[in-house]
């Protein structure tokens, strides 16, 4: 994780100066998160249902179960994304210096906090960025849920600036590098692109109905994963 920020380390003090140099940061950010997949001994497999325009603003929403999961989005996703995130990742060392300066954080417990998203969130979807949430609000702690609950959101930002919402799935992040220790292993990890629910027209009243409808694509996908993964090892 170190390694390819210290090498990178002026340019990416020069690309947080200003909010104008982000996409410089989000480009480098790329190179750091395939260096990491690289050198875990992972690989990505991307199967997509649409073309996702680089020139266009998505809330991007997945699954979340693994640690890997941030830099798998990094690497497959080329939209200039940020992403909402919780604070406590702020202290990691190097990676929350960069973290902090560059992502939108939230404490969930603090009800302020969960509301400033929304304006800080606001601000970058009006500069023309993505936003990406993990709807589930965190991983759950009980690894045996394939897929918890959705939080509201990232479903509410998406109607009220009436950008499309792209879900992802992720396959095999939790088995590749969970957050239990001295677990995981180097192999695949398999993604789904899937085609993108529009929202312009849609007011509040169909958020629910929106959240719910992603959240089954999202379901669906994961027991296809799931199945696919017991055929191999039958």
């Amino acid at each position: 994780m170190a390694i390819p920020i210290l090498i990178m380390f002026p340019f990416l003090i020069l690309s947080i100066l200003s909010e104008k140099g982000y996409p410089y940061f989000f480009f480098m950010a790329r190179i750091w998160a395939k260096f990491i997949l690289f050198g875990m001994g992972f690989y990505y497999k991307v199967e997509s249902e649409q073309v996702v325009d680089e020139n266009k603003s998505y809330m991007i929403v997945a699954n979340h179960t693994s640690m890997a999961d941030i830099m798998l989005m990094l690497a497959i996703i080329k939209n200039p994304f940020v992403f909402v995130g919780k604070k406590e990742l702020a202290r990691i060392p190097i990676f929350g210096f960069f973290y902090k300066r560059t992502c939108i954080l939230v404490d969930r417990s603090d009800s302020q906090s969960r509301m400033a998203v929304f304006a800080k969130a606001q601000k970058r979807i009006e500069s023309g960025l993505s936003v990406c949430i993990f709807p589930e609000g965190g991983v759950p702690n009980d690894e045996s849920i394939l897929l918890d609950n959705f939080k509201e959101g990232a479903f509410r930002l998406a109607i009220e600036h009436q950008i499309p919402v792209l879900p992802i799935s992720f396959g095999d992040n939790k088995q590749r590098f969970p957050y239990t220790f001295f677990a995981g292993s180097p192999g695949i990890m398999r993604v789904k692109i899937h085609k993108q629910v529009d929202t312009q027209g849609k007011t509040n009243a169909d958020r629910k109905i929106i959240r719910e409808q992603i959240r089954n694509t999202i379901y669906s996908q994961l027991l296809v994963f799931e199945a696919r993964k017991t055929l191999k090892t039958a």
